[in-house]
């Protein structure tokens, strides 16, 4: 638990820093001097980054061990705060996010790694809820510490401050870290299976863990599940809020806190429900789209563009779910590839709610620009994109449980074939 633990920590970290955006997006329009299209390509590279390294940090981890990727992880997240924050640019600023993406890509595939190899196969969607849960503390960090720093301190001072923090988890990372218990061959992967060379290699690994319709399938829950979420806190929540809504900075900030709270305590419904109920897994998924897509209906759809106070609280409670919800990918990916892939199908997974993301923060800030300003018309994306997911979801479910009780068959017959048989009798 204490090894998990730092882990745990590295990537609580990497969120504090990719969701300091979140709650600076109006200073950092005003500090740039840009528009909402272009404030939203600060998030929106930094998760093209995250997104784009999810396969390559797969295979880093399957072949490397999870302390050289998570350390080195860590390393180019801290400088990325750290160049966010001493900025004097626009263009050096997107630079200081997209290593601040690199680092972060590198972190929660890393503590799934971790979670796998040091406790039991039925306590991995608890363990890897928990895990998510603690990243989405970091949100809550962002949001209660570091925006009344900024506002308080100034822009460099809450963000080199907050780089501080990466400094302190290199050093129990970097002394007491190890990949698994000993004596599990938990460490790094051998070489590649001699005559496919490198590149054979890491062909073999992409392709093997995406013909799993388990994998593929992960990758669309994933895909459907957390962006609506993760616009919101990563950057278009406070703008919404406060522009189309007309509340008070402090009442904004509030409702975002909630979401972070709402989504930790249901990681720990989810990751219990599945844990005891393979079978919730889709319609837990499903049923948190269809919430989502309604609340946000809802809000949409008022007269005036002002939706009630009660209204944006059940939507910033139901967004509260989509963290977990996504997490229930990895749980469709996890059974369906063997140990030596489970790096490359969660880099695989780890990619859809982030494609899902930018795609999103792209068309609203278009949109916004394109409307004058128009909320309304700009998160309305977001049912177009999960129409998309849902399509893929419905299409692949059917393949991949089939393939996956064929797979738990298949272990079945090997265990009995391989338990010792009584001696035949005179």
């Amino acid at each position: 638990m204490a090894v998990w633990s730092i882990g745990v920590a590295v990537y609580f970290t990497a969120v504090i820093f990719r969701t300091s955006l979140g709650v600076a997006g109006l200073e950092a329009a005003d500090r740039f001097h840009v528009s909402a299209s272009a404030l939203s390509t600060f998030s929106l590279l930094q998760l093209l980054v995250y997104a784009g390294m999810q396969v390559p940090v797969g295979l880093m981890v399957d072949r490397l061990g999870t302390k050289r990727v998570l350390t080195l992880g860590a390393v180019l997240f801290t400088a990325g705060q750290l160049g966010f924050a001493l900025a004097p640019s626009y263009e050096t600023a997107l630079a200081a996010r997209a290593l601040l993406g690199c680092g972060d890509a590198m972190a929660f595939i890393s503590v799934l790694r971790l979670g796998t190899r040091w406790f039991p196969v039925r306590r991995a969607p608890l363990m890897a809820q928990l895990a998510g849960l603690v990243g989405m503390a970091g949100n809550l960090v962002s949001t209660l510490v570091l925006a009344p720093v900024l506002h308080g301190l100034g822009w460099a001072a809450a963000f080199a401050g907050s780089a501080t923090a990466g400094l302190v988890v290199l050093v129990p990372l970097v002394l007491f870290l190890r990949d698994g218990p000993e004596g599990t061959g938990a460490g790094p992967a051998a070489a590649a299976v001699p005559g496919t060379g490198r590149a054979g290699f890491v062909r073999s690994r992409i392709r093997d863990s995406w013909r799993e319709p388990g994998t593929r399938l992960g990758l669309w829950v994933h895909f459907t599940t957390q962006f609506p979420a993760m616009v919101f806190l990563l950057l278009w929540g406070m703008p919404f809020l406060v522009e189309a809504q007309g509340l008070p900075r402090t009442t904004a900030a509030g409702l975002l806190t909630l979401i972070v709270a709402s989504n930790m305590l249901f990681g720990l419904v989810y990751g219990q429900v599945i844990g005891r109920r393979q079978s919730a897994r889709a319609p837990l998924a499903l049923g948190t789209v269809a919430l989502t897509a309604a609340l946000w209906a809802a809000v949409l759809a008022v007269p005036g563009g002002r939706a009630p106070m009660w209204l944006l609280v059940a939507l910033c409670t139901v967004l509260g779910t989509c963290g977990p919800a996504s997490m229930i990918g990895f749980d469709f990916a996890r059974p369906a590839n063997p140990a030596e892939r489970q790096g490359t199908a969660s880099g695989l997974t780890n990619m859809g709610g982030f494609l899902a993301s930018m795609t999103t923060l792209l068309a609203i800030g278009v949109l916004l620009d394109a409307t004058g300003g128009d909320y309304r018309a700009a998160f309305s994306s977001v049912f177009a994109v999960q129409l998309l997911g849902i399509s893929q979801i419905l299409r692949l479910r059917g393949r991949a449980l089939a393939r996956e009780r064929e797979r738990a068959s298949e272990g079945e017959r090997g265990h009995t074939a391989a338990a010792p048989q009584p001696a035949a009798t005179a």
